[in-house]
């Protein structure tokens, strides 16, 4: 899709059947961005599976077999254009995959999109995707009140879970006067991409025009150059290329580079050689640009995923221990000192043991409620001080937020959530 629009991540969370991927469907359908040709043969195809009505959500859900017989339909991440936009949907069916999608640093959500129905309410998985956002660092919040039919289209059931949505995330720092409600049927398609008739009480945006009110992120150019690895490939003839996403600064061919903390944890310098993104040649790359590159000076074993690429003046920093704010999300029991879990940052995964837990704080308000507490447990928000058990790569929230955002987990499942505010360089 070629385009000169702004683009911005966006992400659709909520609790599960609360209508997220109806309405990206729904969307994608009424702005043009899917062909009738292709929803018919997935009306077709939930009408096969006794699933009728779910044909919007197979856009975003069911397609894993059509995509395997080579439909083009990227499914978790859908891209799409408004009027004034160009989007990159990240779906988050599950409570997992949003997680990891926005931590992995694929794509770290500009703004969100959160679905409550208006027959439900405020339930917990609403709760700890609104904590997550936050703490994951999505600026910026719609609120599209669905199933509106379920409940005849009425204004008091809207303002009932406006009431609520607005208790809910003003306790995490969201400022409700800056967040849009939106009431819609995504089943029906009512004010998602077309004006509803049957609120006529209702006089702002539909889904689509709120998410043409959002502002663009700011663009990381100006911030030292950082590129988390996700993979690296031995190609013949060429040499051993890194792949991954530029998060911050600029990136040129003749630059001088350094992989850390590399094979031995010291760093490995390199120049590069060359930069490619979609099988085509580039001559620099910038925040959001998945490339993949070759460097002069890097061997095979020299570098692995999790390594994170600067400039060698400013090398990404390696951090012996570091203080973070954290949100206990989902620990079977409770979190003290000498617990050690495994940490998803950018595209690492170190352990990491925690040395301290130095305040426990009010996750409503931020305020501290307890000093040096003996344990936090699900729903606590905390200052905890932790030490890497290998070298591994972390920067502050207040100089590259962008690699101080972290996701632990534990058997499975996601404990906790977080960001780096203070840290000790290693030596």
């Amino acid at each position: 899709m070629a385009t000169d629009k702004v683009h911005i991540n966006l992400v659709f969370i909520g609790h599960v059947d609360h209508g997220k991927s109806t309405s990206v469907g729904r969307l994608l359908f009424d702005s043009g961005n899917i062909d009738e040709q292709t929803m018919r043969k997935l009306k077709e195809k939930a009408q096969e599976l006794g699933k009728g009505g779910f044909e919007f959500a197979f856009v975003m859900d069911n397609l894993k077999e059509e995509r395997e017989r080579g439909v083009t339909i990227d499914l978790a991440h859908k891209k799409f254009e408004s009027p004034k936009y160009f989007f990159t949907i990240i779906d988050a069916p599950g409570h997992r995959d949003f997680v990891k999608n926005m931590i992995t640093g694929a794509s770290q959500a500009d703004a969100g999109v959160l679905s409550v129905a208006a027959n439900d309410g405020v339930m917990a998985q609403t709760k700890e995707h609104v904590f997550l956002s936050r703490t994951l660092g999505v600026s910026q919040l719609i609120v599209s009140v669905n199933k509106m039919d379920m409940k005849d289209y009425a204004e008091d059931a809207f303002n009932k879970v406006k009431e609520q949505v607005t208790a809910l995330i003003k306790t995490v720092g969201y400022n409700p006067e800056q967040v849009q409600f939106v009431p819609i049927s995504a089943l029906q398609g009512d004010n998602v991409a077309k004006k509803s008739d049957k609120m006529a009480w209702y006089k702002g945006p539909t889904l689509l025009e709120a998410l043409d009110n959002l502002t663009p992120p700011e663009k990381p150019t100006n911030l030292p150059f950082r590129l988390p690895i996700q993979d690296v490939y031995n190609i013949t003839g060429i040499g051993v290329v890194p792949v991954g996403r530029v998060e911050t600064g600029i990136v040129k061919i003749g630059d001088k580079i350094i992989a850390v903390p590399g094979r031995e944890g010291k760093g490995v310098p390199g120049e590069v050689k060359s930069i490619e993104m979609h099988h085509e040649q580039y001559k620099q790359a910038g925040p959001g640009d998945n490339i993949g590159f070759n460097i002069r000076g890097f061997g095979k074993k020299d570098i692995a995923r999790g390594d994170v690429l600067g400039h060698t003046d400013n090398p990404p920093t390696v951090a012996s221990e570091f203080t973070a704010q954290m949100v206990v999300l989902n620990h079977p029991t409770v979190v003290t000192v000498g617990y050690t879990p495994v940490f998803h940052i950018h595209t690492a995964q170190v352990a990491c043991q925690i040395l301290a837990i130095e305040k426990k704080l009010n996750p409503a308000t931020g305020e501290v409620l307890a000093e040096n507490p003996d344990f936090i447990k699900n729903g606590d928000a905390a200052i905890v001080k932790f030490k890497p058990v290998t070298p591994m790569v972390i920067e502050t929230q207040k100089e590259i937020p962008q690699l101080s955002r972290f996701a632990i987990r534990d058997s499975g499942t996601t404990v906790a959530a977080g960001m780096c505010i203070s840290l000790v360089k290693k030596e």
